[in-house]
């Protein structure tokens, strides 16, 4: 056994010597020692907000990194997590493409993917112009499925891998405060039940988390009182519910849309 740990400790991948600093020995229930490469997760809009406690906890999890954002804000971030950075726009097909092969390249392969946006335009249902629209599609939809596009192949080679979608609330109860957002998520959590149907049997989850209101964003205190909890949501609460839908716990739940609203939505 010894020889063997030696040897798995010390193996080539992809030409790549893979050290025991990086990998995890994993003590399985019979006593076996097996090896497991430590687990990767691509985070986007990681520099602020939802996105950047999302990267802390997984970072935390032990989770190798890498961030995306368009902000210089992202490398601060990145630093502090020793994470990997890569700076492009959510709405630039090529700089996803960079983004994925980049973390390909460095980890040689993906086990988690975050998709993290900001908010499309918000105004009078129809005084949103045609082009708003579109960069709404971009900005919420397109970009989650472009990103599924790039890693459901590698996880599909090494067997598995999963998905959280940071949504909206409004895709349970529609908001004329956030028009584009409310149409553009509701094909997001369609987009979810299509994918899953095809690669969940490949050991692939994708799941849309759908939060109310959170701390990062100041909110009139008519709205907080609208949500039963009385309070924003912390950005501690929705990396956590993050992470647990990433790990195996949350192995059987897979193309949901779960809120996590403090009781805000009242629908069934």
């Amino acid at each position: 056994m010894a020889d063997a740990l030696e040897l798995l400790l010390s193996r080539k991948i992809n030409g790549a010597i893979k050290t025991s600093v990086e990998m995890q020995v994993i003590v399985d229930l019979s006593g076996d020692q097996i090896m497991k490469e430590k687990r990767v997760a691509i985070v986007t809009a990681a520099s602020q907000g939802i996105g950047a406690a999302v990267a802390r906890r997984l970072a935390a999890d032990g989770y190798r990194l890498s961030l995306f954002a368009r902000s210089e804000a992202l490398e601060a971030v990145a630093s502090e997590l020793g994470a990997f950075a890569v700076r492009g726009s959510l709405t630039d097909p090529p700089d996803l493409e960079r983004l994925v092969r980049a973390t390909m390249d460095r980890f040689g392969r993906v086990d988690a993917l975050v998709c993290s946006t900001g908010a499309p335009a918000k105004a009078a249902l129809l005084s949103i112009d045609d082009e708003a629209w579109r960069q709404g599609l971009d900005l919420v939809l397109l970009q989650a499925v472009r990103l599924a596009r790039l890693v459901t192949p590698p996880m599909v080679a090494q067997g598995g891998g999963a998905i959280v979608n940071i949504s909206s609330y409004v895709v349970r109860e529609p908001s004329a405060i956030y028009p584009v957002g409310s149409v553009m998520r509701a094909g997001l959590s369609a987009f979810a039940k299509l994918f899953v149907g095809e690669y969940a049997q490949c050991g692939i989850r994708m799941n849309n988390l759908l939060p109310g209101y959170f701390e990062n964003y100041e909110q009139p205190a008519e709205r907080v009182a609208s949500i039963p909890a009385n309070r924003l949501g912390r950005l501690a609460e929705i990396a956590g519910t993050t992470a647990f839908l990433l790990s195996p716990d949350a192995g059987y739940i897979n193309g949901q849309d779960i809120l996590i609203d403090g009781g805000l939505v009242r629908g069934i």
